[in-house]
C-alpha cells in the first residue's frame, strides 16, 4: 500500500469562541490530516454559513430581513457583523499557527457553493435569487470573483500552507430537481437547469485554482448527489455521507477516483454511544472499495470525515469525535496494511 487514508471536519464548530476551536481543531488534526479554520454559528448573524459567504461576495452586499439575508444596496449592521467575524477568525488562526512549533502543511477552509448561496439569498421583493436568472448569475460571477481576495488572506494567516476549499452544497439536489419552496411556502421554485449549475461549479472551481488553491471539495448530500457534474465541472474532490450511499453511487465514485478525483467520506456518526467500534467503521470505509476492485494504494484519495457538521455538539464532544475520525483513518490504513 502506498496511499494514506486521513482526516478532516467539515467546517462548522461549537461554542463562540475562535482562540479554543483552532487550538482543538490543530491539535486533533495535525500532519497528515487536514486541519479546518473553524466556522462558529453560535455566534448569531453573521456567523452562519450565508452571512458568511455573502461576506466574501464581490460588488454584491446582503442584510438580514424578516425572512433571510437579502440582497441590498449597500452593506448594513449585518455585513459588518459577518466580515468582522470572518477577520477575527482569521487573526485568530494566524496567532495560533504562529505561536506553533510545527505548522500544519495544509489548511482546508467552508464557503457555500454557488447553488445553495443563491438558495439561501433573497431579492429585495422577497423572493429568493434563485427565481431570476440575472440575479443567479451575478450572485455566480460574484462569488467566483471573491474566492480570490478571500483565499489570499487565508493564505496570509497561514503563510506556506497548502489550501483546499470545501463548495458546502447542501441544497444543491433540491435547486436541481425545483424542490425548493417559494418564500410563501405554496408553491416550489422551478429547477435551474444542469448547464447553468455547471457554469457556477466551474467558475467558483476555475477561480480558486488559479488562487492557488491545492484542491476543491464540493460537499454534497447523499440524495441524489451530482457527483459527476461537479467533477466535470473542475472540482477535484466530492464529500458524502457513507451511510447513505448507493451502489450507483459508489460505481460513479470508483470511476471518479480510477480518474484522479478525491473522496471525501462522512463515517464517524455523533452518538458516541451508539458508535460502531472503530475497526467496524474502518471496514465500512474498505469493504465497498474491495468489492469495486479499487487497488489500495489509491487509498490517499480518501478523507474520513464526520458524518455532517458539529456545530450542535458540545465543544468537547467534537474534539471526541475529530478523534474518532483520525483513528478511524488510521484503523483503514492498518487494515490495508495486512
Amino acid at each position: 500500500m502506498t496511499g494514506q487514508v486521513t482526516a478532516t471536519a467539515l467546517g462548522d464548530w461549537p461554542g463562540t469562541d475562535p482562540l479554543e476551536a483552532a487550538r482543538a481543531i490543530r491539535g486533533e488534526l495535525g500532519t497528515p490530516h487536514l486541519p479546518v479554520l473553524a466556522e462558529l454559528p453560535d455566534r448569531g448573524v453573521g456567523s452562519d454559513p450565508v452571512g458568511r459567504t455573502a461576506s466574501i461576495l464581490a460588488d454584491l452586499h446582503a442584510d438580514v430581513q424578516p425572512h433571510g439575508w437579502r440582497l441590498v444596496p449597500q452593506p448594513g449592521l449585518d455585513a459588518a457583523r459577518a466580515a468582522s467575524a470572518l477577520s477575527t477568525d482569521l487573526n485568530v488562526l494566524a496567532d495560533v499557527v504562529g505561536h506553533e512549533e510545527r505548522s500544519a502543511d495544509a489548511l482546508h477552509v467552508r464557503v457555500l457553493g454557488p447553488l445553495s448561496l443563491m438558495a439561501g439569498l433573497y431579492l429585495p421583493s422577497g423572493e429568493r435569487v434563485l427565481v431570476d436568472h440575472g440575479a443567479r448569475r451575478d450572485v455566480a460571477q460574484s462569488l467566483a470573483a471573491g474566492l480570490a481576495p478571500f483565499l489570499d488572506r487565508v493564505g496570509r494567516a497561514a503563510p506556506g500552507a497548502r489550501l483546499t476549499v470545501q463548495l458546502d452544497e447542501p441544497d444543491a439536489a433540491r435547486v436541481l430537481a425545483g424542490l425548493l419552496p417559494t418564500a410563501s411556502g405554496y408553491r416550489t421554485l422551478r429547477s435551474v437547469p444542469a448547464e447553468e449549475a455547471g457554469l457556477a461549479w466551474a467558475g467558483a472551481a476555475e477561480a480558486l485554482h488559479a488562487a492557488g488553491a491545492e484542491a476543491v471539495v464540493v460537499n454534497l448530500p447523499a440524495w441524489e448527489a451530482p457527483i459527476g457534474r461537479v467533477l466535470d465541472a473542475g472540482a477535484d474532490a466530492v464529500s458524502l455521507p457513507i451511510a447513505d450511499l448507493t451502489v450507483p453511487q459508489w460505481e460513479q465514485l470508483a470511476g471518479a477516483v480510477e480518474a484522479g478525483a478525491g473522496v471525501w467520506l462522512g463515517a464517524v456518526p455523533h452518538d458516541a454511544a451508539a458508535r460502531p467500534r472503530t475497526r467496524a467503521l474502518a471496514e465500512r470505509v474498505l469493504r465497498p472499495w474491495r468489492q469495486l476492485g479499487l487497488p489500495l494504494s489509491a487509498l490517499d484519495a480518501v478523507r474520513v470525515t464526520p458524518v455532517g457538521g458539529l456545530a450542535a455538539l458540545s465543544p468537547a464532544e467534537a474534539t471526541a469525535l475529530l478523534t474518532a475520525a483520525v483513528k478511524v483513518a488510521d484503523a483503514v490504513n492498518q487494515i490495508a496494511l495486512g
